[in-house]
């Protein structure tokens, strides 16, 4: 079995034998799914639009957190007409505790106003419109519009899908465009929706930023960085 430096990007295995690259792959994605299972996005919402708020509120912030704050947030903006024309201290002061609340209040304001200004108050179907709306990058585009539209235009590269990506030789780049770009181009589209969830999870439970438990890891075998297959 190729197995490449933790920074050696798999392109070039794909280059060499498209067919060793994915049967690679497909053995780390059912080793996912295997452990993970059918996935969706941790964030809890009830309306379309709450989903788009909780994933700008997720910017530098954690799910766990997004997801204690959202209740009372939403109790008080019931609607999307509230959080266009509410108190906008009000919004600051819900979201304090996610970090960076100044702008993810302005953000969330002004997507709820440009949502019903431009949209009539409905999720666009497109990436080009939905970042168009304030807050929106392509990670909070592309996770809105597979869990609301069931569509997938891209991958989803958050804090653990761009250092994972990485581990697993996937990628060699750190920007998040540039990542996804990469992993589009690897990847056949039926796994771009899940692997951006297995990898996130995968992040949380044992490929942590500060230290990778290679021994407890689902990928400790397939994985070209793992510490259990190279000795390190």
């Amino acid at each position: 079995m190729l197995r490449k430096n933790t920074r050696e990007s798999r392109s070039q295995l794909r280059k060499q034998s498209d067919s060793s690259f994915l049967k690679w792959f497909s053995r780390v994605f059912s080793l996912l799914r295997k452990e993970f299972g059918e996935v969706t996005t941790p964030l809890h919402f009830q309306k379309d639009y709450e989903l788009a708020i909780a994933v700008i509120l997720s910017a530098q912030c954690t799910d766990e957190r997004v997801n204690l704050v959202t209740p009372a947030l939403f109790k008080a903006f019931p609607t999307l007409e509230s959080f266009a024309n509410g108190d906008i201290l009000e919004i600051e002061r819900l979201i304090f505790s996610t970090g960076f609340y100044h702008n993810k209040a302005k953000s969330i304001q002004g997507f709820a106003r440009k949502l019903l200004n431009d949209f009539q108050g409905k999720i666009p179907t497109t990436i080009a419109e939905l970042i168009s709306l304030p807050g929106f990058g392509r990670k909070t585009a592309n996770v809105v519009l597979s869990e609301v539209h069931g569509l997938v235009d891209g991958i989803v590269v958050d804090t653990h899908v761009n250092r994972i990506a990485k581990v697993l030789g996937l990628t060699t780049k750190s920007d998040p465009v540039q990542v996804e770009k990469d992993l589009m181009n690897l990847l056949p589209k039926k796994y771009w929706r899940d692997i951006s969830l297995y990898l996130i999870f995968l992040g949380r439970k044992s490929c942590k930023a500060h230290r990778r438990f290679c021994e407890e890891c689902i990928l400790k075998k397939e994985c070209p960085s793992s510490s259990v297959v190279n000795g390190a």
